[in-house]
């Protein structure tokens, strides 16, 4: 366990955190490696993340770890990422399971190999019940694919009369959306310097905090992670409010010098 005691992050942590792991073909090429190692090593980087979530309290996190749109990567990458990730189930899936960890995976699964998706489920079934920490997979997932399938889902259900278009609300759609019975993202964390949320939980996002590094994936540890929770201890969440507090202040302030 780490010690927080003289820490400003035992403030306040995250409840669910997302990443979007950036960098690893760029750490390969500064290496002089092979993608493929690069990418290795960012699977070997999502043991110490989930270790350092579960020191510090953080019971829920996503990781990015295949996007709708990485289908457009050459067929060699994406055939070598597809052969690490079936690598990564069976080589880690019994430990999170000892470690009390709930695996989860959102996205499309219809392009995925056959193969694969029996690993996937087999994961998911095995930790169900665990609830130490949540770890939610997202490959073949966009944001967008995500919102298109929720308004599917209505959609279906309208055509069956089992719900009006007038019924069609924030909440509805929300309810339809992956991750719906999770709490949605506090903090997202990409890496590598790249600012921008690249089509990942378009709708869980909208309130999410952002944190930006320069750090590369593989390369990501215990400061990274420091860093990103500092940052996040210092934003004021108000979620389209103000804080009434600190209005309250300055509306005393301001009579206190009507009154001078």
């Amino acid at each position: 366990m780490v010690d927080l005691s003289d820490q400003c992050l035992v403030r306040r942590v995250p409840k669910h955190l997302a990443i979007i792991m950036d960098g690893n073909s760029r750490w390969a090429k500064r290496q002089g490696k092979s993608t493929p190692a690069g990418h290795l090593a960012g699977v070997e980087a999502v043991r110490g993340v989930l270790r350092l979530a579960k020191d510090y309290g953080i019971h829920i996190v996503t990781l990015f770890a295949f996007s709708s749109e990485n289908w457009q990567r050459p067929k060699a990458e994406v055939k070598a990422l597809m052969t690490l990730f079936r690598s990564y189930l069976k080589r880690e899936v019994k430990q999170l399971h000892a470690d009390g960890v709930r695996v989860r995976f959102i996205g499309d699964r219809s392009r995925l190999a056959e193969g694969l998706i029996k690993q996937m489920v087999a994961a998911e079934q095995l930790t169900q019940a665990n609830t130490e920490t949540t770890l939610v997979i997202a490959i073949d997932y966009g944001g967008r694919w995500d919102i298109t399938n929720a308004a599917r889902q209505l959609a279906r259900q309208v055509k069956a009369g089992e719900l009006e278009p007038e019924q069609i609300d924030e909440q509805s759609l929300g309810a339809n959306i992956a991750l719906a019975d999770l709490p949605m993202p506090d903090l997202c964390i990409r890496t590598a310097n790249e600012q921008r949320i690249s089509n990942f939980l378009l709708w869980q996002l909208a309130y999410a905090e952002l944190f930006f590094t320069a750090t590369l994936w593989p390369d990501f540890a215990e400061q990274d992670m420091l860093d990103a929770l500092d940052s996040y201890n210092h934003r004021e969440r108000r979620f389209g409010g103000r804080d009434t507090s600190q209005e309250r202040q300055s509306a005393k302030m301001t009579v206190a010098e009507v009154n001078r």
